[in-house]
């Protein structure tokens, strides 16, 4: 492979042929049991084989077809343990790695974006990346100066192919939803389709990350590195060494993965408040605990921009819905959009359904884990739940769809890390009108 796969006929072959063979290897799955194999063991091995093709492909591919397979490892920890297991290594796989691209495709882009005598700004340059992802890949070098640095290198044809995926993998609609049964991942998918532009301009991702790292530069818990360089497809930003998140979610100990969790909260709710930004790509692989027990974070080509901080709203909802007034909550949610004009619903009803979400703000101290996960994920997909008409008759308004979707993901990884941690606490520093319902 000599750089991103472009021809949209290539790319759409490959993703349209992953639902014939889930097909496949279903009758595959049934031949087998006709032939007097458990059922059990049959499904665990069919589950295996669709796992291992499906994110194997999405890896191959790059751009969007990765990017959604990324967003998708956040909600492994909401699977059945039965389900789970077959894909949690392929998932995480996703989470920091993919195929990388030649030398010399990487070498062009540099000409391209520091000028053809681009080796005179580095004392020495790894050919090898130290992490491939989505729509770019990192190397280490050494720049002029001796900092040792990091250089994201965007692959060719990466914003024509992550529109392309996204688009095959929206027609794909329902198969695509059964990689991960129970997940709507349409507004997942249109989510990320609108955020392709500003994810693909390096320029906004310096900007947004120079922010970031100014606004947490004397911070004690949270290292953001700086900006060196910029140019085109290019960006050179200063090297930070750690333990990736997803190994500390393998194998770290309980005290570090409950720091983990508390500091990629306070990360997550402080980073409106100090830099007017919300890291919006909150995936295990953009996450490093340092030496010195700081969280450094990475890859800020995702962020909402919010001058104002976190809406004043959320944290007043939240207030309100955990004194148990139902009335209020529903009154709250209609004046911002959450239920239209003219729709009913019941408001005990609708608290009853929100109240299990709002258990880690509920008690000082809370943990996060995958049976909890499960657990929401299995009562809102339930049609019997008395929440479950009522949740479809609410509506997310535009501003919040980010926001929604950061939480989400972030609550994934925190339970995917199994943290204990006074969450509680950080909504009430970080989150405005939680604490105080004049605040805002």
């Amino acid at each position: 492979m000599t750089d991103l796969p472009r021809r949209a006929v290539t790319r759409t072959a490959k993703l349209a042929a992953l639902p014939v063979g889930v097909a496949g290897r279903t009758a595959w799955g049934l031949g087998k049991r006709l032939g007097g194999r458990p059922a059990e063991v049959v499904a665990a091995e069919v589950q295996a084989r669709t796992a291992e093709q499906v994110f194997r492909v999405l890896g191959e591919l790059k751009g969007g077809a990765m990017k959604f397979g990324q967003a998708l490892s956040i909600f492994e920890s909401a699977l059945p343990e039965d389900l789970a297991a077959p894909y949690r290594a392929t998932l995480t796989r996703l989470q920091d790695a993919a195929p990388p691209m030649p030398a010399t495709t990487v070498h062009a882009v540099l000409g391209a974006g520091l000028g053809a005598d681009w080796r005179r700004r580095f004392r020495a340059f790894d050919d090898t990346p130290a992490a491939a992802a989505s729509i770019g890949q990192v190397h280490r070098a050494t720049w002029e100066d001796g900092r040792e640095v990091a250089v994201k290198v965007q692959y060719p044809g990466a914003g024509p192919a992550l529109v392309a995926d996204l688009n095959q993998l929206s027609r794909l609609g329902r198969v695509v939803g059964g990689w991960i049964p129970g997940l709507d991942v349409k507004p997942l998918l249109a989510e990320l389709k609108d955020r392709v532009a500003e994810e693909l301009d390096y320029g906004l991702e310096a900007q947004a990350q120079q922010a970031f790292a100014e606004a947490f530069a004397e911070d004690p818990e949270v290292l953001v590195p700086r900006v060196v360089a910029r140019g085109g497809n290019v960006l050179v930003s200063e090297w930070i060494d750690g333990t990736p998140l997803s190994r500390t979610i393998a194998e770290g100990t309980p005290d570090e993965r409950d720091r983990a969790g508390l500091l990629f909260v306070r990360f997550l709710f402080s980073g409106p408040a100090r830099a007017g930004l919300l890291h919006a790509d909150p995936h295990p692989g953009n996450y490093r605990l340092l030496d010195d027990g700081r969280l450094g974070v990475l890859d800020f080509g995702a962020a909402a921009r919010l001058p104002d901080g976190l809406p004043p709203s959320m944290g007043r909802l939240m207030r309100v819905a955990l004194e148990g007034d139902a009335d209020a909550v529903l009154a709250g949610l209609r004046a911002e959009g959450f239920v239209r004009p003219g729709v009913t619903v019941d408001p005990q009803v609708l608290l009853d359904y929100l109240a299990p979400f709002l258990e880690p703000a509920a008690v000082e101290e809370f943990t996060f884990d995958r049976q909890w996960m499960r657990e929401q994920f299995a009562r809102v997909n339930d049609p019997r739940q008395p929440g479950y008409t009522t949740a479809l008759r609410l509506n997310m308004p535009p501003s919040y769809l980010l926001i929604h979707r950061v939480w989400l993901q972030g609550i994934g990884v925190l339970s995917q890390l199994g943290a204990t941690a006074p969450f509680r606490a950080e909504l009430e520093r970080w989150l405005p009108g939680f604490a105080d319902p004049d605040e805002g």
